[in-house]
């Protein structure tokens, strides 16, 4: 079977609460059963995993037995040369980065991703449906790779 790992970075715990402006008034729960949904009808095992500790994302990346993973790493985007360098390391695994905001519309020190060079794409502006639009493009990775 199927299993992918959606990983959610930090504050993103805090949706539907923290700057509704740019993030809207979902919540991660939310955010979690559309990608649940979006998987139901293709056999797949969904895990979530949610953290504001960069360790614990790298972690989590380095020990995964998954197909693939969708992350949406938040601020650590810009920052985190731990995270893309234990995605870089997993190379048997593809990898969606997604954000709910658009992050080049936005500051200008959020138009540069880490993640993105070790990824296989990037979707970002259409809100949880960013990470539903990932989910069908990481499972047509993996239907190529089996």
């Amino acid at each position: 079977m199927k299993k992918i790992l959606v990983i959610h970075g930090p504050n993103l715990d805090l949706l539907g609460k923290r700057e509704t402006d740019i993030y809207g008034t979902q919540t991660l729960s939310a955010i979690n059963d559309a990608v649940t949904a979006a998987t139901m009808a293709h056999d797949v095992q969904t895990e979530f995993f949610q953290s504001n500790h960069e360790g614990d994302i790298v972690d989590k990346i380095a020990r995964s037995e998954v197909s693939g993973i969708i992350i949406n790493p938040a601020a650590y985007t810009h920052t985190s040369v731990a995270i893309r360098d234990a995605i870089a390391a997993r190379k048997d695994i593809p990898v969606v980065e997604v954000h709910l905001s658009n992050i080049y519309s936005r500051e200008e020190f959020r138009h540069k991703s880490l993640i993105a060079p070790v990824a296989i794409g990037q979707i970002s502006g259409f809100g949880r449906n960013s990470y539903v639009l990932g989910v069908m493009a990481l499972l047509g990775l993996i239907d190529e790779k089996i």
